[in-house]
């Protein structure tokens, strides 16, 4: 269980409070419960990103393939040898 600490700050005149060092550089998410105000620490997610959290398929599947990088469980890749043999063949039947 973490030991929760108790101080007492006061605000400067433009009502702006400094948390310390350990909080430097941290988004805060301010929540006011009538007299008291509730500080949440954050992580924003970009707009063009949070789909992946908002789909829980694509999200498992993100999370699985770095689970098996993190593990070395690397694919060969692909074959490209084969893969140009298969681009001059089209563009060989593309010619008759």
């Amino acid at each position: 269980m973490t030991k929760r600490a108790t101080q007492t700050k006061n605000t400067d005149s433009k009502g702006r409070l400094t948390l310390g060092e350990a909080f430097a550089n941290r988004t805060i998410i301010i929540e006011e419960r009538g007299d008291e105000i509730v500080l949440h620490l954050a992580r924003v997610i970009p707009e063009r990103e949070a789909w992946l959290y908002d789909n829980p398929t694509a999200l498992g599947s993100v999370r699985r393939g770095l689970k098996q990088a993190k593990e070395r469980n690397l694919s060969d890749g692909p074959n490209l040898a084969n893969a140009a043999k298969l681009a001059n063949k089209l563009r060989d039947d593309e010619g008759e």
